[in-house]
């Protein structure tokens, strides 16, 4: 990896919304269509703030409690707010970044939008370079 790597550099950048009404099985059903592990939620009015709903929010508040797909909401599971992190932070800070916020994955933040999302998977498969 180059000395220097911009978070956007390595986010994918492939970003699907979803409304927070919506079922835990239609979350499913979006990640799969769309080829995603992330989810944002939209927000609700110009004062709310976004959500994000990954596979373990779904393990954690559907499967393990046994609860059926088709009657939990994606607010009820999903995690709000969303720590983001910003498109020029050199990628060598996202690790200690997630660890302390206590998550695998977060958006990349870029003039208030959302240009992409990071992993620690992105940071496995890209550190190599």
């Amino acid at each position: 990896m180059k000395d220097y790597t911009a978070a956007k550099d390595i986010a994918n950048h492939k970003i699907v919304y979803i409304d927070g009404l919506a079922s835990a099985k239609e979350a499913i059903e979006k990640m799969k269509a769309h080829g995603v592990e992330v989810l944002i939620i939209e927000k609700r009015n110009e004062r709310d703030a976004h959500g994000m709903l990954v596979i373990s929010d779904i393990v954690k508040g559907v499967i393990i409690p046994d609860k059926k797909f088709e009657e939990v909401s994606v607010y009820e599971i999903m995690t709000k707010p969303v720590i983001s992190i910003p498109a020029s932070m050199n990628v060598r800070y996202i690790p200690r970044l997630l660890k302390n916020a206590q998550i695998s994955t977060a958006p990349v933040e870029e003039n208030g939008n959302f240009v992409g999302i990071i992993s620690l998977k992105e940071l496995v498969f890209n550190h190599h370079e």
